[in-house]
């Protein structure tokens, strides 16, 4: 994470200490407290819970919450998003920022304009004044990459990218670009989804760069396998069945799924059934832009049929606890494969 005051000298949040800090020498750098981390969060979870028990965790501390029926009840969303803001001050001394919009795309950009401490509400009526005029990069699914090829065909607001027809978008950037046009009028139909109806968990990444090297694909499959089966174990669930994503350098997408004998939770186990579907694809022999591995067919861990290797299974399970542990102690950095030691940085990390 990254105060407000090192922001200015180009630091983001999720950036390598090493990086941040050839940006900005003198800034402060604090020790990783993660207990205290995740009890904050839960507080401010439970908070959220007092309104509605549609909620998505985006991360530690971002959620959006569908309050849809809620208004006879609490009044108003943009009234409920104020008393939260206040309830989590008050009891828990944090500042909180939130946006109140009619779809989650919107209430992302709302809370962003927010930040650091605000409540900004985007009525229908005004999606366009706020929407048009932003650049392109706020958009979903825009990186540095995508905003470059669209700087190139002289769309660099919104406003032109709202001019672009759907056709050609979507002969620039494939699916991609649909939803581009979509996003572009500030259209997003997808629904709240709380963690216990989570059908799906999956990561993927886009790359700084073009990757073709095999044993650089390998490395990302096994960074992906991890924090998927991490987030799997947390919620103490197995998944039956694994989706690769590919996109290529060219921006053409291709999905392979497989069903498995018994679900999984162990990242070399997911790794492995990784590569498998990689094979099937022509990433190697065509440059890569990014990768994303999904788990599906979800179930709670114990139910369904079990590893005849009960040995090795409980083996795997004491290693995957170890890492746990580790990992809420000291964060994502504190540990990793050696495999993984040295892997560049990843240009839009992603999950869902």
């Amino acid at each position: 994470a990254c105060s407000y005051e090192v922001r200015v000298f180009g630091v983001r949040s999720a950036m390598s200490i090493a990086r941040a800090l050839r940006l900005c020498p003198q800034a402060q750098l604090l020790p990783v407290r993660m207990s205290r981390y995740q009890e904050a969060s839960a507080a401010v979870f439970r908070i959220f819970s007092r309104y509605t028990d549609r909620i998505e965790p985006v991360s530690s501390d971002e959620a959006f919450l569908d309050l849809t029926g809620c208004e006879r009840l609490f009044g108003a969303a943009a009234t409920v998003a104020a008393q939260i803001r206040a309830e989590v001050r008050q009891e828990l001394g944090l500042t909180v920022s939130a946006g109140v919009a009619p779809n989650k795309f919107l209430a992302k950009l709302a809370s962003e304009a927010a930040k650091p401490d605000g409540l900004l509400e985007l009525l229908p009526a005004a999606v366009e004044q706020f929407l048009l005029p932003l650049p392109v990069g706020r958009l979903w699914g825009v990186g540095a990459v995508t905003a470059e090829r669209l700087r190139r065909q002289g769309v660099e607001t919104v406003a032109a990218l709202r001019g672009v027809d759907k056709a050609l978008l979507r002969r620039w950037f494939g699916s991609s670009g649909e939803l581009l046009w979509f996003l572009a009028r500030g259209e997003d139909d997808r629904p709240v989804q709380a963690v216990e109806g989570a059908k799906s968990i999956g990561a993927e990444e886009t790359f700084a760069h073009d990757l073709s090297d095999p044993d650089e694909l390998r490395r990302e499959l096994l960074a992906l396998a991890e924090r998927v089966a991490r987030r799997v174990r947390r919620l103490q669930l197995v998944g039956c069945c694994l989706t690769l994503k590919v996109r290529y350098a060219d921006f053409e997408t291709v999905t392979r799924s497989q069903t498995l004998a018994e679900g999984i939770d162990h990242a070399p186990a997911l790794c492995q059934e990784a590569e498998a579907l990689l094979a099937r694809t022509e990433a190697g022999r065509r440059p890569v832009r990014l990768l994303g591995v999904t788990l599906s067919r979800l179930c709670a861990k114990g139910i369904g049929q079990q590893s005849l290797f009960q040995a090795d299974g409980e083996r795997k399970e004491a290693l995957d606890q170890a890492l746990d542990h580790l990992h809420r102690r000291f964060g994502e950095g504190g540990v990793c494969r050696a495999s993984l030691l040295g892997r560049r940085l990843p240009l839009q990390p992603e999950e869902d």
